[in-house]
């Protein structure tokens, strides 16, 4: 894993990838340092990261369309997947270059609550949890990205599928308006996700007597369920979309607050997103 690791790592300072990457946010984080913090004197940088979350949309896709899709577009993913070193690792190993290439943009936006103290006195544990909260959030959409990544060969169609995963979760909160929390509606929902999870389950097993063995179960599963008792259904739409508001659990950081919960939801999800890529690399090397 060392090896893969270091061989990732320096692949994005040789390539423009990382130093593109480092560049936009540092110069999105800049802008609004300078408006927030400098130029209106806020004492913290919680206010200048809780704005700023959208610069994912076009940060995550570029540093991560190439992790897996490239190597499976070139062929010499063959190369990894004969070694004698375990798919997880392999995973891993990439994963934990991409954020430490993330890191480092972070490890300088640490230093900001030290320039804001020259002016005035701040809250060194609000400054540092609202910087926390932002890089969990970074590297969970990181996990996902590299998920993605996995899926096809193609780079560009892994910076768009990247792109809708994190403008969906971005805006979470507003398309949770957008439904109603009766038990018909939701009905109607469960059962468009359960097909969906149908879909997504052939994709990674080219199996059609599985993925469609485990649809129509889960299908009549949510029909019984409507039929004996429909008032289970009612805010379960919200609730689903719910676990996918990654900001919303950012939000708990910005007032200087560590949230437990909220942490164990970013590292559950990167575990479940890492695992995800592991299966879908696996895939490839018994196929």
């Amino acid at each position: 894993m060392k090896a893969i690791y270091k061989r990732e790592l320096a692949s994005y300072f040789k390539s423009m990838i990382g130093y593109v990457f480092m560049f936009f946010v540092f110069f999105i984080v800049g802008v609004y340092f300078r408006a927030y913090n400098l130029a209106y004197a806020y004492p913290t940088i919680a206010a200048t990261l809780s704005s700023i979350t959208f610069l994912f949309l076009v940060a995550i896709p570029i540093l991560t369309m190439r992790v897996l899709s490239e190597e499976r577009k070139q062929k010499t993913d063959q190369l990894l997947l004969t070694a004698p070193v375990s798919v997880r690792k392999i995973v891993c190993g990439k994963y934990f270059a991409l954020g430490t290439v993330y890191a480092i943009p972070m490890a300088v936006i640490s230093l900001y609550p030290l320039i804001l103290r020259s002016f005035g006195k701040i809250s060194y544990a609000q400054n540092y949890t609202a910087i926390l909260g932002f890089f969990l959030l970074g590297l969970t959409n990181i996990a996902i990205g590299m998920f993605i990544s996995s899926l096809t060969e193609n780079q560009i169609v892994a910076a768009v599928l990247t792109f809708i995963a994190m403008f969906v979760c971005y805006m979470i909160t507003a398309l949770e308006s957008l439904f109603t929390d009766t038990a018909k509606a939701s009905f109607g929902v469960t059962v468009v996700l359960c097909l969906i999870f149908a879909a997504f389950l052939y994709f990674m097993t080219k199996s059609y007597v599985v993925a469609g063995l485990v649809g129509v179960v889960l299908e009549i599963v949510a029909i019984l369920v409507y039929v004996i008792k429909a008032s289970l259904y009612e805010g379960f739409v919200t609730s689903i979309m719910e676990m996918f508001n990654l900001d919303g659990r950012f939000q708990s950081f910005v007032g200087g607050t560590i949230d437990l919960k909220a942490i164990f939801y970013f590292l559950s999800v990167i575990f479940v997103f890492v695992f995800l890529t592991i299966q879908s690399v696996n895939k490839r090397r018994w196929s």
